[in-house]
């Protein structure tokens, strides 16, 4: 996934109210920023580390920058959830993820009981079909990645969901997005939700496969390139 325009290089000042942050520019300016971030972004962000920002002119808009990357020094850690989707969807039309590359058709939001799966997968040749449910992981700790960040009484549902539709003899998937480079592993963050922790090992008990891959980031884009191991 490329960024539509060039990102301007500034150090966070800091995050409040989970949406807005203060922002330095390279020539001193303080600006406000938006965080399209709902998450706790914990290992994300520190005051005084690099970020990078998207400049957005319009009028219309009350906050004309939104932050996109930061840096701990180490990598550049992608925090605009609302890249995700179009960031797995590249990466399965591209044939990236091996074990999901039979498919060639690809249906974003498919409607499944009063849910939506984010990726209803089908193969014109071979009359296969899956369910996949992406999420973004940049909860790093240890170089393994974690998920989820918080309490996430819908990222449950999914898994409940991905549980039925495999019970029903559908091929049903999670995917995780590691939005930075500096993980090895894949692991499910217990301590802050052990039912999450919980439904994720009876879904992989119950044949949901379970993938995590990281992604290589620059200032230009953020693409899906390296499989790690799932420790549940």
């Amino acid at each position: 996934m490329e960024f539509s325009k060039d990102l301007i290089e500034a150090k966070l000042l800091k995050r409040y109210k989970r949406f807005l942050s203060d922002v330095e520019l390279k020539d001193g300016t303080v600006i406000n920023a938006h965080v399209p971030n709902t998450g706790r972004m914990d290992t994300c962000w520190e005051p005084g580390w690099t970020v990078y920002l998207s400049h957005h002119p319009d009028p219309k808009r009350k906050l004309k920058y939104t932050l996109e990357l930061t840096s701990n020094g180490d990598t550049l850690i992608g925090v605009n959830t609302s890249f995700t989707n179009k960031i797995a969807k590249e990466a399965l039309e591209n044939k990236v993820i091996s074990e999901l590359s039979s498919f060639d058709q690809i249906y974003p939001e498919r409607k499944v009981g009063d849910s939506r799966i984010d990726f209803y997968l089908e193969s014109s040749s071979k009359n296969l079909s899956a369910y996949v449910e992406v999420k973004n992981a940049t909860l790093v700790k240890e170089n393994r990645a974690l998920f989820p960040d918080a309490v996430s009484t819908r990222g449950q549902k999914h898994i409940k969901d991905l549980m039925k539709l495999k019970e029903e003899g559908h091929r049903a998937a999670m995917l995780y997005v590691v939005n930075r480079e500096d993980a090895n592993s894949f692991s499910v963050a217990e301590d802050i939700d052990p039912e999450y922790a919980r439904l994720l090992r009876e879904a992989q008990k119950k044949g949901v496969e379970i993938y995590a891959y990281a992604c290589d980031i620059t200032p230009k884009a953020i693409t899906l390139s390296r499989k790690l191991d799932v420790v549940l």
